[in-house]
């Protein structure tokens, strides 16, 4: 039976573990090998392709490498497809990472400054996609604007994203949780035999 240290321990590793996949993604969430891009009550299909080093491997919101990047939005929604669409890729800068919103956006005096890549708006009947050679890793934000023809309605997508990921940013905390869940099963052991 387990005792009540190996249950905390066990509970924290969990935890930490649940808290890696529900950062904050701000207008995309990850669903099985797709990710859903939330454009105000409209959704779609995203991925990004790295087709020079990955292939046709997909990937969400976190790209292994700077390098040529494929972008691609696949509309759930048919009215995606007669709206103006334009997207635009910024640098980060708000120290927020991956919990940079909307609001965090709105407060930038000057967005052409810090962009790296820009879609003008245009309608995009089947597939919306955009090429951008990343030159350096670091954190990114993705700007989607839909907006009706007759310009009345608009709807706004802001995705955090990092470039060159090395995997390695929650492992200390892992580890830790590890060593702890490690520590209690030996000294539960200890008092069992001892008892």
């Amino acid at each position: 039976m387990m005792t009540k240290n190996i249950r905390s321990a066990a509970l924290l590793v969990f935890c930490l573990a649940l808290a890696q996949q529900t950062m904050g993604h701000g207008s995309m969430t990850p669903e099985g090998d797709i990710c859903i891009l939330e454009i105000g009550y409209l959704k779609a299909h995203f991925k990004t392709y790295l087709p020079g080093s990955y292939g046709h491997e997909q990937f969400c919101e976190t790209l292994p490498e700077a390098s040529e990047a494929v972008f691609v939005m696949e509309y759930e929604h048919d009215s995606l497809a007669e709206m103006m669409i334009e997207f635009r890729i910024i640098r980060e800068l708000t120290g927020k990472r991956e919990f940079t919103r909307e609001k965090d956006i709105k407060k930038i005096d000057d967005l052409e400054s810090i962009t790296v890549a820009y879609h003008p708006p245009q309608r995009e009947p089947d597939v919306f996609s955009i090429t951008h050679q990343f030159e350096d890793p670091g954190w990114y934000v993705g700007i989607i604007t839909a907006r009706t023809l007759a310009l009345d309605e608009t709807y706004v997508a802001v995705f955090p994203f990092k470039v060159g990921f090395t995997g390695y940013r929650y492992w200390p905390l892992v580890g830790f949780a590890i060593a702890l869940l490690g520590s209690a099963l030996y000294y539960d052991s200890r008092r069992e035999r001892s008892a």
